[in-house]
């Protein structure tokens, strides 16, 4: 069965319900006439897509105090959030402000694979064991293991998360074991990544290989920036991973 589009989203699509729900925002309370005035549009056409922004329950109306004859339409702020935030998390949960750290999560166990499994998978099991709050139960793996890079240990470092107790693990040494998730973090594991019966996620993030970049400098700077791309990764994967605990 396909997902429906939220009202909300579709009353917002349109252009002249975005410019008014901007009017509103921007001027306050307003009355017919005056987003008339400030849309370009008749009242007539004004009035019907206020009727749609009304259904989606982003607008709301009043009538004056001074002459009930006048009606009042302002923007429902608190209303149009949850409604957007709802929206969101149809999407994504972290979309909608979804699990944070410390939201009670049924345990689950997570591979990541590389290549060497001395840099990215590392540093994503890393991200994986803090950002899971005890949750997650963090595990990488290399198709041809070597020992874990300097750098991943020092960019790693500089966000909390410490490497420097981590080995490096080949496949095979996971043969028989279950996991929800396996991710493969390079283009080269994905291709003799075996298969884990069981996993429920099967995942694959093409991410380059700091490690081929020569100079120690410009190396430093690429390991930065794939610890800030897997940290975005790892939040998303343990999101749709991760569900409230059963009661």
């Amino acid at each position: 069965m396909k997902d429906t589009v939220p009202a909300v989203l579709s009353a917002l699509a349109h252009p002249l319900r975005w410019a008014m729900v901007q009017a509103l925002v921007t001027s306050g309370d307003l009355r017919v006439f005056e987003l008339s005035e400030r849309t370009g549009e008749p009242q007539n056409v004004v009035s019907y897509h206020l009727k749609r922004l009304r259904d989606a329950e982003a607008v709301r109306v009043h009538r004056s105090e001074a002459d009930s004859r006048d009606q009042y339409y302002h923007v429902d702020v608190p209303r149009l959030r949850e409604l957007l935030g709802a929206a969101g998390q149809r999407i994504h949960p972290l979309i909608g402000g979804g699990l944070t750290a410390g939201t009670p999560v049924e345990l689950a166990r997570v591979l990541f694979v590389c290549t060497h499994n001395s840099a990215r998978s590392q540093m994503a099991e890393g991200w994986a064991r803090m950002l899971g709050g005890g949750a997650v139960v963090a595990f990488s793996a290399g198709s041809q293991p070597l020992s874990v890079h300097p750098d991943a240990v020092t960019v790693m470092a500089e966000h909390g998360v410490d490497l420097r107790g981590h080995q490096p693990h080949g496949l095979s040494d996971y043969d028989g074991q279950a996991f929800d998730a396996v991710v493969t973090v390079c283009d080269r594991a994905r291709e003799v990544c075996p298969m884990f019966d069981g996993a429920r996620w099967v995942v694959h993030w093409s991410l380059p290989d700091p490690l081929a970049i020569a100079n120690s400098a410009a190396r430093l700077a690429a390991f930065r920036q794939l610890a800030a791309e897997l940290r975005w990764r790892v939040e998303h994967l343990l999101a749709w991973m991760t569900r409230p605990a059963a009661s």
